[in-house]
């Protein structure tokens, strides 16, 4: 069905879970493409409702709370408000940004399961499930970690595995783990609702691998197919969950369960339309249910099967809703050669980034969206970010305009000059200009945002090639008229730029909107060589963009490689404990607080520092080594911890007559044992 058939758009990007911030790989991954689909619509005067939302249910946000010693409502209000707060902060201009734990989203939920109930398309089965006899409860599909049956990932969850993809139940997995108390679990019987998938898998397939074959990224066929066409084809999948945290299962008998958050969560995207539309006192009804509406869910790789597979399944099944006309998936954006991680906090957070970045969130679109992961997994890194700013951004769009702006300044006191006679290189240019906007709708009608990025960079070098070729820096000297035709024509470009740069550089292109005293632009308007009105005065101009030191980047790399040996630290093992001994022999031990007199380099030894102490008993010497952790001066005058009765031993020629005591941090640092307070030297430590 072609684009311009369609009445209104419904779009939708994944719900991110209300269990920490957001980060580039949210980002990359569906929110800054949904976000350029839905500014270009919006240019164009299309009817969108663009709907989002937290997700707040799950085990994620149990796990969360666990750890945090709060509740789960505790943890999803809290992530909720940073997570709207980032989004707005950063210009991803939803419609309706809503939540899971909303009344209206969870009378919608338990609608559709009531619906799907008492239509019989729900098996009721008792089944054996992974129980944790420790912490006595079962265990959610999150609850459980082990080993990828398919690729060997050692931490595959019960539902699926995020290294490889695929999709598991927690009986597929080697060596399963309770993530409650680290035991293995046991297997317990309990009941459950399943949706029988396989009913749906002839519409399934017509509908995606025949219907959708010609315009659905073939990682999504793929993903799909791999469903659709392995083995025995689709399965029984359980939509409730032994859990109390969630959305009740509407039904007398089950009582301590709730909704699969499968289930519930992309219901979320029809309770936040229900929300926006009554804000607006306009009917929700037509985003889902008209046909002439176009509903495309924007997502990551690994929520691919849910809303091609589980959610149209539910969706046909209770009837009246429209099917999503495409599910344009990203696969995984890295972090400097490394998998983004949370739990190791190996990440580009988006609340930090605009704290440190202020007034930089088109670079971060920019540089997200020319190495969108759409195609392959991609990584960013600090360096990259940097250079597509110094050598693109600045060097390329932000000179251009600037070039344009400061010469029409410095030459027409700011005043859109007259266009006179065109020469051959300006109708050139005025027709190339004409085509641009074409060439880039073409690349985002097919979700290909990084090239469509890439024409408005051309457009960009085209400007700037422009007045490199006709040099009206030397036309002022000998044709003032020919130098206002050129900057006319270079100012209209610019401002060109400015409408189909918007989806992408939001931030950027109001600039341009308000230099130019223009209205926000249409994409109707743009390849139009006649934008701006000669005579009209251009208004202040400040950079667009600024060019990123090292020292800043560098920075951001030193931050991750702080977290990476903190981590590192933290998950090092502790040095096992030695045999019990009894009392009588810790009694033998003489330690006491010594006080350094004198400490001085032993020569030819990079470890050994020779020491001269006060024990309270009289002075003594001690090899310590301790030189790669301490200065010498450093240690004069401290009072530190010593074993004094054991036996001396010569080293270096030298009678060592102790041992200082010393703690050993994870990561191998030597840390002083000192008193709370001064005390005397020779004071016993028992």
């Amino acid at each position: 069905m072609s684009n311009k058939s369609f009445k209104r758009y419904t779009i939708t990007s994944a719900l991110p879970y209300a269990n920490g911030p957001l980060h580039i790989g949210h980002l990359a991954g569906c929110y800054v493409p949904a976000d350029i689909y839905v500014r270009y619509l919006r240019s164009q005067g299309r009817d969108v409702a663009f709907i989002c939302g937290s997700d707040e249910h799950g085990v994620a946000i149990t796990i969360k709370a666990a750890k945090e010693g709060k509740t789960p409502q505790e943890v999803v209000d809290f992530y909720h408000e940073m997570m709207k707060k980032s989004f707005a902060e950063f210009g991803i201009s939803f419609n309706h940004y809503s939540r899971t734990s909303a009344k209206v989203h969870h009378e919608t939920a338990q609608g559709f399961f009531t619906d799907l109930y008492q239509k019989g398309e729900f098996l009721e089965q008792s089944t054996e499930q992974y129980y944790d006899e420790e912490a006595g409860q079962f265990l959610a599909d999150r609850y459980i970690e082990g080993t990828c049956p398919k690729c060997g990932n050692e931490h595959a969850y019960g539902d699926q595995c995020e290294k490889c993809g695929t999709a598991l139940s927690p009986t597929e997995l080697i060596n399963p783990r309770s993530k409650l108390s680290g035991r293995t679990p046991v297997l317990k019987e309990t009941k459950h609702w399943f949706l029988d998938l396989a009913r749906y898998q002839d519409f399934l397939k017509k509908w995606i691998l025949e219907d959708h074959a010609q315009d659905w990224k073939n990682n999504v066929l793929g993903q799909c197919r791999s469903w659709l066409e392995a083995g025995e084809g689709l399965q029984a999948r359980s939509m409730t969950r032994d859990l109390e945290w969630g959305i009740k299962v509407p039904l007398q008998d089950a009582e301590g369960k709730v909704l699969y958050v499968w289930f519930d969560a992309p219901i979320g995207y029809i309770s936040s339309t229900k929300e926006w539309a009554a804000e607006k006192e306009i009917a929700w009804e037509p985003y889902w249910k008209d046909q002439e509406t176009k509903l495309v869910h924007f997502i990551g790789k690994d929520n691919i099967v849910f809303h091609c597979i589980i959610f149209p399944a539910i969706l046909k099944t209770h009837g009246g809703y429209v099917l999503p006309e495409n599910v344009p998936a990203n696969e995984f954006l890295n972090l400097e050669g490394d998998k983004i991680s949370t739990s190791r906090n190996w990440a580009v957070w988006l609340h930090e980034y605009l704290e440190e970045f202020p007034g930089k969130q088109d670079v971060l679109r920019y540089v997200l969206t020319a190495n969108a992961p759409e195609t392959k997994d991609n990584d960013f890194t600090w360096k990259d970010f940097q250079g597509r700013n110094n050598s693109e951004l600045v060097a390329i769009y932000g000179n251009f305009v600037n070039r344009a702006v400061v010469l029409t300044q410095k030459f027409f006191n700011g005043i859109v000059p007259e266009r006179g006679e065109l020469t051959g290189i300006d109708q050139e240019v005025l027709q190339d200009l004409a085509d641009f906007p074409a060439k880039i709708e073409a690349s985002i009608e097919r979700y290909r945002f990084r090239e469509a990025l890439g024409l408005v960079m051309d457009l960009a070098r085209m400007g700037n090639k422009y007045l490199a070729d006709t040099e009206p820096w030397k036309e002022i000297k000998t044709d003032e008229a020919r130098t206002k035709t050129i900057l006319n024509i270079a100012l209209n470009i610019a401002a060109n730029l400015a409408i189909v740069s918007e989806p992408f550089l939001p931030f950027t292109a109001q600039k341009l909107f308000d230099l130019f005293g223009l209205e926000k632009g249409t994409w109707s308007e743009a390849g139009n060589g006649e934008l701006i009105q000669a005579n009209r005065a251009l208004g202040p101009m400040g950079l667009l963009f600024e060019k990123i030191e090292d020292e800043t980047v560098e920075k951001q790399v030193q931050k991750l490689l702080d977290a990476k040996k903190m981590n590192e630290a933290a998950n090092t093992p502790v040095t096992p404990m030695k045999e019990i001994i009894t009392y009588d022999d810790f009694a033998k031990l003489d330690m006491r607080v010594v006080t350094v007199l004198e400490a001085e380099p032993m020569p030819k030894s990079k470890k050994l520092l020779k020491l001269k102490v006060d024990t309270g008993l009289g002075h003594r010497t001690v090899l310590s080594g301790v030189a790669e952790h301490f200065a010498p001066e450093f240690l004069v005058g401290r009072q530190v911890t010593m074993l004094i009765n054991l036996a001396p031993r010569k080293m270096m020629g030298i009678d060592s007559e102790g041992m200082i005591l010393m703690a050993e941090d994870k990561d191998g640092k030597l840390k002083l044992l000192i008193p709370h307070e001064g005390t005397a030297s020779g004071s016993t430590i028992s």
